[in-house]
């Protein structure tokens, strides 16, 4: 097959248009491709429908510059501050303008995006039952189960147009390896149109064939592989990073007024003009945020003979 490595600018110009449902990391705090967050906003795409579990800081500059205009998620914040400034800004006073919001728990996100990869048009949840996500998501709806005299919530199917994941390793088919916390990666990867992988290490095929227990999806989904070390910065990786609450701090109090947040973001997406910059920006800091420790796993043995 031919190789679909692409530099992540021109993925993302390929596959994602505006106003787009776009997953946008889906392991929860851990590996958010924080360098496709920047290139979408270099790039100035419009009306994007961001779904998320927790994206921390991700969505919520998203938001801040221009790009969103709806959120499908559980929270969105910063998880070293709080609840995101960018976002508080839009839904409560319509700056930088509003944002519709499609209010979800983590659960029922996970069940939207199994029902979606299911290709079912919705899955029964009874953990919303009792919750205020019924007042503000008018999609959930109480059925009735007449057999065993029970109500559950019908949570409708997502199935986003396109998922950006990070992942440690790929091959350049897009067959890759995934360790750590999975979160909803698998499911959001299922559910969606196509794939945009950010990896942090290109391998040869016989790399992750040689453990394909470790395969979260089938490498035939990808449309574009993205060879981008420390793509999920600040966010953590297992086994190559980790988390880095100061700069999470930094934009958590910068961007706590409008004017803080576009200085911020000049700074840090806008005048750096590419990731490779970003990262000559970050100096030496990145280098103390790589994990040294060694904690390996038991070998398996694939033998059948």
């Amino acid at each position: 097959m031919p190789s679909k490595v692409m530099t992540l600018s021109r993925a993302i110009s390929s596959h994602v248009c505006h106003d787009d449902a776009v997953v946008l990391g889906a392991c929860l705090e851990a590996c958010i491709p924080f360098a496709a967050a920047h290139e979408l906003i270099r790039q100035q795409f419009r009306g994007l429908n961001l779904i998320a579990p927790i994206s921390d800081m991700s969505t919520d500059m998203l938001i801040g510059a221009g790009c969103v205009g709806q959120v499908t998620g559980a929270w969105v914040g910063n998880v070293s501050g709080g609840l995101g400034h960018n976002y508080r800004r839009s839904v409560e006073q319509g700056v930088p303008h509003q944002v519709k919001v499609h209010d979800h728990s983590n659960f029922s996100l996970g069940m939207a995006l199994t029902a979606g990869a299911y290709g079912i048009p919705f899955i029964p949840v009874r953990s919303l039952l009792g919750s205020d996500l019924l007042r503000s998501n008018s999609t959930f709806q109480v059925q009735e189960d007449e057999e065993s005299a029970t109500s559950y919530v019908r949570v409708p199917s997502l199935n986003p147009d396109v998922a950006l994941l990070s992942v440690q390793r790929s091959d350049e088919e897009g067959n890759c390896h995934f360790w750590g916390n999975l979160g909803v990666l698998q499911e959001a990867a299922l559910a969606s149109k196509k794939i945009i992988l950010i990896t942090e290490e290109l391998v040869d095929r016989e790399v992750i064939e040689s453990d394909p227990n470790r395969v979260p999806f089938p490498g035939f989904l990808v449309k574009a592989v993205c060879h981008v070390p420390a793509a999920v910065h600040p966010s953590p990786m297992t086994g190559f990073y980790k988390r880095d609450n100061d700069f999470f701090n930094q934009y958590h109090q910068q961007s706590r007024n409008r004017e803080g947040f576009l200085e911020w973001l000049d700074d840090w997406v806008l005048n750096p003009a590419n990731h490779e910059q970003y990262l000559d920006k970050l100096g030496t800091s990145r280098k103390d945020l790589k994990i040294k420790g060694i904690l390996l796993s038991e070998p398996v043995n694939y033998a059948s003979d």
